[in-house]
């Protein structure tokens, strides 16, 4: 289970760090793909294959923007020798990330936001309003 928080700069290549915590969960090779939340989601290779399956299992008419949406901008990657993973251009763009990121943990799989997203979306976050959604969900 991925839990906590990290931040990390990007280094001149675009690479980040992506701490052993979670480089032993994640395997040797894992997936970065956009998130609705304009931020990237990272999902070990088990994890990606449970979503490909449930997104196969929609009908066509219902799941094809969808798919076009997670699959076209997947990347499959590794990290090097020393923890770090490239981001390319396109996720950067679509996350915000221009320098510096925070990785955070979330259950079964990994977010990574720009730092100013991130602390403008935990801004927002009120502990009222979270114990209202999970009245609301019974939780």
């Amino acid at each position: 289970m991925f839990l906590g928080e990290y931040a990390h700069a990007l280094d001149s290549k675009n690479r980040m760090f992506i701490p052993a915590k979670y480089r032993e969960e994640l395997g040797e090779t894992f997936v970065i793909t956009k998130s609705v939340d304009k931020c990237l989601t990272v999902y070990t290779m088990a994890e990606w294959e449970k979503l490909r399956e449930k997104l196969d299992a929609l009908p066509s008419t219902k799941s094809r923007q969808i798919k076009r949406f997670i699959f076209a901008n997947a990347t499959d990657v590794q990290c090097d020798s020393q923890g770090r993973v490239l981001i390319s251009a396109q996720l950067r763009a679509y996350a915000g990330i221009e320098k510096n990121a925070v990785i955070i943990g979330v259950g079964s799989y990994l977010e990574i936001w720009a730092e100013e997203a991130w602390a403008a979306a935990c801004a927002e976050e009120e502990a009222e309003d979270i114990a209202k959604m999970m009245e609301e969900l019974d939780f």
